[in-house]
């Protein structure tokens, strides 16, 4: 099987034109009521060699992925090799996903480890560019409406905020409040127990707590 590269820009499918379909007065339309397809069908469908889920899914996690990769990393550079070595990973270890693991924490699970073979390898965080609070702004929502400098700078301290939370907490920190995921799916992507999480999880919140409402 050819190795698949992650695309810089997922190119545009192009469809022939054909005639509308016709539907009877009071006919529902039923293409418009089905449901994208779901994460597991997608990882399915392309470890049985369907290249156009893979670009689905592609397409559906990299933003996510990649804000994550930028809180962690504060570097544009850095934040860039690393997503691209995650997709690899994701392409090089897809036969080894199984439907009982979702694909969201698989993913990160990937994204977890990676992370921390930087960190060993580095030994230390490295300090932040200095221009990084304005590289962060700009990289967090970038198909948002231009944002008020009251929200920048709300942004800002967080991000300030952040930093001072040792990395296992950071990663929660993230990992709740902008992926979304539960403390079960933590838990499978950092290796440790829900209590753990939850611990980390508390710890992390009362120091950003008081740091933003002093």
């Amino acid at each position: 099987m050819h190795a698949q590269r992650v695309p810089a820009s997922p190119p545009c499918p192009v469809f022939p034109v054909t005639p509308a379909a016709r539907t009877l007065p009071g006919m529902p339309d039923i293409a418009s009521q089905q449901e994208p397809p779901g994460d597991d069908a997608l990882m399915q469908a392309w470890v049985a060699g369907d290249a156009a889920a893979f670009e689905t899914l592609y397409r559906r996690h990299r933003d996510r992925l990649y804000r994550f990769l930028v809180r962690q990393l504060r570097n544009g550079a850095l934040a860039d090799e690393v997503f691209q070595d995650i997709w690899q990973r994701v392409i090089a270890a897809r036969a080894g996903w199984t439907p009982d693991a979702l694909f969201t924490t698989w993913l990160y699970r990937i994204a977890h480890n990676r992370l921390a073979d930087h960190w060993r390898a580095a030994q230390h965080r490295p300090p932040p560019p200095e221009d990084a609070d304005l590289r962060t702004a700009r990289i967090v929502d970038p198909d948002s409406p231009e944002r008020r400098l009251s929200e920048f700078e709300q942004r800002r301290q967080l991000q300030l905020a952040l930093e001072t939370l040792p990395p296992e907490q950071r990663e929660v920190v993230l990992l709740r409040l902008e992926q979304e995921l539960t403390l079960e799916e933590i838990g499978e992507i950092t290796g440790v127990g829900r209590e753990t999480v939850k611990s980390r999880l508390r710890y992390a919140m009362d120091k950003l707590r008081v740091l933003l409402n002093p």
